[in-house]
């Protein structure tokens, strides 16, 4: 459980954490995949979001999944890439969060994934959580905690629920 004061600076923070949807890369599930290629090659991103048509969030899709498509017996063979779409690749079943934000449900998520697909009551992509926008937030709890809130350590006894008190 996460402490109360660090929990309620976290909230305050909140909107920090979504990078909104149209500022992230992603590809249509109908697209082939040497679109895709070129995509994640110039993003250079581990995973990018997969979309429908009207910005449903359908899965993720990486560069393995796409390579994996190119190779053969012989060697490889990137015709392959025009004759298959995203949607035959991708990864379908990525976990995604809604708002608002549970933070013990993304911290327990973002072990892990680098990222987190947010997504309305639809299904409509509206961003992505980053571990990385995640750990600034803690910096700056680490850093301020002690700006809005007493913070003072506690006798042995009190944090042992006097386990370890001494025996009168």
């Amino acid at each position: 459980m996460i402490a109360k004061p660090v929990e309620h600076m976290l909230n305050e923070r909140q909107d920090h954490f979504l990078i909104p949807a149209e500022i992230v890369a992603n590809v249509q599930e109908t697209n082939h995949l040497d679109h895709a290629f070129l995509v994640l090659t110039k993003v250079r991103y581990s995973k990018i979001p997969v979309l429908d048509n009207e910005q449903h969030f359908k899965g993720l899709l990486s560069l393995p999944m796409i390579t994996e498509t190119m190779l053969g017996m012989n060697g490889i063979d990137a015709t392959k890439l025009s004759r298959k779409t995203v949607g035959d690749v991708m990864e379908k079943n990525a976990p995604t969060i809604t708002l608002p934000y549970d933070f013990e449900e993304i911290l327990h998520m973002l072990v892990n994934q680098p990222f987190l697909i947010v997504v309305n009551q639809d299904g409509v992509f509206t961003g992505i959580v980053t571990r990385r926008e995640v750990m600034k937030s803690f910096n700056y709890v680490a850093h301020d905690l002690d700006k809005d809130y007493n913070v003072s350590e506690k006798d042995k006894d009190e944090t042992t629920d006097g386990a370890d008190a001494p025996k009168n």
